[in-house]
């Protein structure tokens, strides 16, 4: 038996072809084609499948389901509410791609459908019970209880990225203030930098940097963080500050066996994890403590993928 899993991005929609034991047989992408309100999107994504199923020889009663992660709050019918970076209004996403391909398909939040992946094939396999928590541009979040999404009675669930941290911090693009992503995200932690370079007074190369109105990145910032420059270390500090904050309210409120940390901030690794880690005790009462983990994420680009496929099979 078969499946199909399906990341749709901004520029390209990741595709995947597994056995049902997670097993990848081939991976290809194809192009996002946005124009006219993205209309092309789903039809170019039955294409794909249908062109996938003749040149295999697979027969469709051999094909378990499409899974399909969209970058959007997805209800629990697999409807997208909307998906601004795709152009769409409201969709019945997974309807249309079942009509589409004579499959059975099933949509959901490309961060959810990744924590799906990490908790299939990844950082927490085998567990039913996993937030994951994206770093990137912006601060995602999927929530996975008993195997199943958390979705949200509008598909807004899962919004790690809107959990408030400082109540009087940074105005986010949301319209509230002080939201995990104003300093959490790649962007954001370069704001924090700037904003805390303005009374920091000793030596420091970022330091320097900033105040030369040079250009810094979250990289950069880790980096330095990791060379020992003290100013960069003070910026990393109150990221992973404000992390552990917002993970350790999130594992008192749904004890997770683990909560897994992907995206490309998280690409600090170990240097990131234990300084989260240690931030995230400190929030959590005993038992949450010593049974929820914090972890990185293994799958990189390929969750959405993995995770679509799982969300066509046991997972969903």
């Amino acid at each position: 038996m078969y499946c199909f899993g399906i990341d749709v991005g901004g520029t390209t929609v990741k595709c995947g072809l597994f056995q049902t034991d997670g097993t990848l047989v081939e991976k290809w992408e194809i192009p996002t084609r946005k124009e006219n309100k993205g209309e092309y999107i789903l039809p170019d994504v039955a294409e794909t499948i249908q062109n996938k199923i003749s040149e295999k020889g697979i027969d469709k009663a051999e094909v378990a389901g499409v899974g399909v992660g969209i970058p959007g709050p997805i209800n629990a019918q697999g409807e997208a509410a909307c998906a601004v970076n795709l152009y769409w209004g409201f969709r019945p996403v997974a309807k249309e791609l079942s009509e589409l391909t004579g499959l059975t398909a099933k949509a959901g939040n490309d961060a959810n459908v990744a924590a799906l992946g990490e908790a299939w094939r990844g950082a927490a396999a085998g567990s039913q019970n996993v937030i994951m928590v994206t770093l990137g541009t912006g601060v995602g979040g999927g929530i996975i209880s008993d195997g199943r999404i958390v979705a949200g009675a509008h598909g807004a669930g899962g919004e790690i990225g809107h959990i408030t941290v400082d109540p009087e911090g940074f105005e986010c693009t949301c319209g509230k203030r002080g939201c995990l992503e104003t300093v959490s995200s790649a962007t954001g932690v370069v704001r924090l930098g700037r904003y805390l370079a303005e009374e920091y007074a000793g030596d420091s190369k970022l330091k320097a940097m900033l105040d030369n109105g040079e250009e810094v990145t979250s990289k950069d910032i880790f980096e330095m963080a990791q060379e020992d420059d003290p100013f960069a270390l003070m910026v990393v500090d109150r990221v992973c500050f404000y992390l552990g904050l917002a993970c350790g309210n999130l594992g008192n409120t749904l004890n997770p066996s683990s909560i897994v940390l992907g995206g490309g901030v998280s690409a600090a690794g170990e240097f990131l994890r234990s300084r989260v880690e240690k931030y995230f005790k400190e929030f959590t009462f005993p038992q949450v403590r010593e049974s929820t983990k914090i972890k990185l994420a293994e799958l990189g680009n390929e969750a959405g993928v993995i995770g679509a496929a799982s969300l066509a099979l046991k997972f969903a």
